[in-house]
């Protein structure tokens, strides 16, 4: 699967072969008796004009980054295809720093809640280097997952936070930490996870990731994970780089390998 990284930038698809207002805030989350309901109840406070959300680098429907949209849209038919009739939790991470792993999740994310019958929940699980916040705009005075799962009585729902893209949120990374895999293998980050899917049928996870290469991270979240989308840097990583990555996790959660394509 290939998508675009800067503005000019080619774009192409190829699936895995070896299977057939400018600030946001916090938003709330309670369950609905219906995917129709949790839906229609999502209300989107200053939702973002083409030009924020270009701005923003992001996708949206109008013509001016209809190649990169549709990118987009591919991918996410492919993880449906893969998925079926079950919502799902995809990790996206990069092969290397800097390749682009952070911007393929916030527009993939993007492209799910580009579709009227579903929601997306981003989260932001580069703790090191969290981005998601400050590239949507967002001011995470509530903390995020971090917080959460250090201090779990404040609840996952005061993390959830609006983005201008109506049917999307955001749980930003929180707190800085250097020693992460504590955090992803704990019982509490599994528990939160499951939950967050199971609560609406029409919600897809999207979890941010650090980059597989020197970290063993990206591998412990693939346990959270039913697929992986794995971004390589064009012209960054190697081929060589790329396969050693895609080996890190198991064959039936990779869903196929994005190309960010720079100018």
């Amino acid at each position: 699967m290939n998508a675009r990284d800067e503005e000019k930038s080619v774009v192409s698809l190829n699936p895995r072969e070896s299977d057939p207002g400018d600030r946001t805030g916090a938003a709330s989350d309670h369950p609905r008796t219906s995917p129709g309901h949790s839906i229609a109840r999502m209300e989107e406070p200053g939702a973002l004009v083409p030009k924020q959300l270009e701005e923003r680098r992001l996708i949206h429907r109008e013509e001016s980054v209809r190649a990169q949209s549709d990118a987009f849209r591919e991918i996410r038919t492919r993880l449906l295809w893969l998925g079926g009739d079950r919502n799902f939790v995809t990790l996206v991470v990069p092969v290397s720093p800097k390749s682009g792993g952070s911007f393929v999740a916030r527009n993939l994310a993007a492209a799910f809640a580009f579709d009227e019958s579903k929601t997306s929940l981003l989260i932001d699980c580069n703790l090191r280097y969290p981005a998601q916040h400050k590239a949507l705009g967002v001011d995470p005075e509530h903390g995020g997952l971090i917080d959460y799962l250090e201090h779990p009585s404040i609840g996952i729902h005061s993390a959830l936070y609006s983005t201008g893209i109506p049917r999307m949120r955001l749980i930003p990374a929180g707190k800085l930490r250097e020693n992460t895999g504590e955090y992803f293998s704990s019982f509490r980050m599994r528990a939160v996870i499951d939950s967050l899917r199971s609560r609406y049928p029409d919600r897809y996870l999207f979890l941010d990731g650090p980059a597989i290469k020197d970290s063993p991270d990206a591998r412990i979240l693939s346990d959270l994970a039913d697929f992986v989308v794995v971004v390589a840097g064009y012209g960054r990583d190697t081929p060589a780089a790329i396969s050693q990555a895609a080996a890190s996790f198991e064959g039936d959660k990779l869903a196929g390998v994005v190309f960010n394509h720079a100018p």
